[in-house]
């Protein structure tokens, strides 16, 4: 007898649905492979290097893993699910080197390494017939997606402390950024030569700023200090850093 899941999604469709019949399996890896292409299109039209096959794929392995696992489980009597655990294991392997350093030493990667994780969960959930926690969990990591980022930046912008990429045209016109820094009433806390630019004839910084003027924390967000510095003759590019 195949196990029955209690499911609110699965009890609508019915006791089909909560099997491991040929169509509840077809529905389970359909659904993995629609969920997982939205996400993937998501990160891929932002030119992220893990893209819609990418995040099908790390899909399909957590619902083929589930319901191997739980066909084991329904003939040996034996929950270990070992297969979904390796595929959990297999994931997070390949979302720790999905993550590097960009040459501005910038963390790239990490929002789509947590998403393929977040994405063999919800294949995970698929595969065992847990389909509203499936489709809860992906509404949460597309909500996270799309939505956050916009409201991310915007509290960002009002922070009192960001980080700025910094090339400029020789080294000797850093002390003249300090003393224009200091004069518009912030700090520099960090200071940190690009090693990656090393030889290319330009001067590259990432320095940490904190906003110490009052009005300036006020009436200026970022985006308005950077474009006000990005007049000084010796600064070939400024920018936030935002991770």
């Amino acid at each position: 007898m195949n196990p029955v899941l209690s499911d609110p999604i699965a009890e609508m469709l019915g006791p089909w649905s909560s099997r491991l019949s040929p169509g509840a399996i077809f529905l389970r890896v359909l659904l993995s492979l629609i969920l997982a292409a939205v996400i993937g299109w998501e990160r891929s039209s932002k030119r992220h290097s893990a893209g819609l096959r990418t995040f099908m794929l790390v899909s399909l392995l957590g619902t083929s893993a589930a319901i191997l696992d739980c066909y084991i489980h329904l003939l040996t009597g034996r929950g270990f699910f070992l297969l979904s655990a390796a595929a959990i294991i297999g994931a997070s392997t390949m979302c720790i080197h999905s993550v590097f350093y960009s040459s501005r030493n910038q963390i790239k990667g990490l929002t789509t390494a947590v998403g393929l994780w977040v994405s063999i969960v919800i294949g995970l959930a698929l595969g065992m017939g847990y389909y509203t926690l499936a489709l809860v969990s992906f509404a949460a990591l597309l909500c996270a997606l799309f939505w956050f980022p916009p409201l991310e930046i915007a509290l960002k912008n009002r922070s009192n402390h960001f980080e700025i990429h910094l090339e400029l045209t020789n080294s000797v016109s850093l002390q003249d950024f300090v003393t224009v820094i200091r004069q518009l009433g912030m700090t520099i806390d960090e200071i940190e030569l690009n090693p990656a630019y090393v030889g290319s004839g330009l001067s590259v910084y990432s320095i940490a700023i904190s906003v110490s003027n009052e009005m300036l924390k006020k009436y200026k967000t970022h985006t308005e200090i950077i474009e006000a510095l990005k007049t000084l003759d010796y600064i070939r590019h400024i920018e936030e850093m935002r991770g």
